[in-house]
């Protein structure tokens, strides 16, 4: 028969498996802790270091990470890459930013996400605002994205109707319309067909035209305007850094015009109809947390957009001469007058 142990070996028994325990969580819990590592974020956007947009979103996704405990300049650096609406420029600046090593990448517009994955497969990616990720073959599947890439789409092809039922509404007399689109991606072809299927119902005639080309644009704004039915639907990817002087041709052509997210009716624009586009950075910042914590990317599902918005510059409209319906004011989250 064995002796009973004294009380306080017992308790040191107790207190070393206490201490193996904790042990055994040791390396889950330091890896998003590790005091003095530094850990880096890099940020590739298509559109200027100076639009209002970017400052709108930089500071939105700053702020969610501090949320979430991280200090920016502190314990997280982010290194930010702007190409100023010149895709020419964003395979050198993923390049850069694989370059500086960092622990997670993030990009914004689906003109982006390409030129980072052909810059690395294996550091982990975080994309926003991407159209069809998987028709365009960014992730297998939107449940499980496989690779090192995952993120927030912005909207469903066929949400892209909406902007000419809308225009349709609100400038009645409209026969046809300039779509302004970026011919090369596929979010800009998946988004003309389904303008072009909604269109062809109400008997409006389509001009697509590649944004790219400024004087081309221009000529056709112009020639639209003179005719006095024609509109003009501006499509969302590699619109938005020419946004002020598109915006400023539908103006002085008294063109009446859709555009895909409200910073554009902020900018003058005279109706806007899409996801909101601050929510998706938030959301973005809580997938780099997850990922900077040890997380896969192919463990987290590519996720839709949350908030849609209908924005109606009053302004705007008075400008053209257009009465709004008021069952459509009505149905706007957001009337700018």
């Amino acid at each position: 028969m064995s002796r009973p142990q004294p009380l306080g070996v017992i308790m040191r028994r107790r207190e070393f498996l206490g201490i193996v325990g904790s042990a055994a969580a040791w390396p889950l819990a330091s890896a998003a802790q590790q005091p003095g590592r530094v850990r880096r974020v890099g940020w590739l956007y298509i559109l200027g270091s100076d639009d209002p947009e970017t400052h709108a979103r930089q500071r939105v996704f700053e702020q969610a990470l501090q949320e979430l405990g991280w200090t920016v300049g502190g314990d997280l650096k982010i290194d930010y890459r702007t190409a100023g609406g010149d895709s020419g420029h964003l395979n050198r600046y993923a390049a850069e930013l694989v370059a500086l090593t960092p622990d997670v990448l993030v990009t914004v517009g689906s003109v982006t996400i390409g030129p980072m994955q052909q810059a690395t497969r294996t550091i982990p990616i975080v994309f926003v605002n991407v159209a069809d990720p998987v028709g365009a073959g960014f992730v297998q599947s939107l449940s499980r994205p496989g690779g090192n890439t995952t993120g927030f789409t912005n909207f469903e092809y066929s949400m892209s109707g909406k902007w000419v039922e809308l225009l349709k509404q609100i400038a009645p007399q409209m026969t046809h319309a300039v779509v302004l689109r970026d011919p090369s991606s596929p979010a800009g072809i998946g988004q003309f067909a389904a303008i072009q299927s909604v269109a062809q119902s109400l008997s409006i005639e389509l001009m697509p035209l590649g944004v790219r080309d400024t004087e081309e644009m221009e000529r056709h704004i112009v020639s639209a305007g003179r005719s006095g039915t024609g509109g003009l639907i501006v499509t969302a990817g590699g619109t938005a850094a020419r946004r002020n002087l598109i915006i400023k041709l539908a103006a002085q052509h008294k063109l009446p015009a859709a555009y895909p997210f409200r910073y554009y009716a902020l900018d003058g624009g005279l109706i806007t109809y899409g996801p909101n586009t601050l929510d998706p950075i938030r959301r973005a910042a809580s997938y780099v947390d997850r990922i900077l914590k040890g997380e896969k990317p192919t463990d987290m599902p590519v996720q839709a957009p949350t908030k849609y918005e209908l924005v109606i510059n009053l302004k705007t409209a008075k400008a053209l001469g257009l009465t709004v319906p008021p069952t459509l004011l009505a149905r706007a989250d957001e009337v700018i007058e």
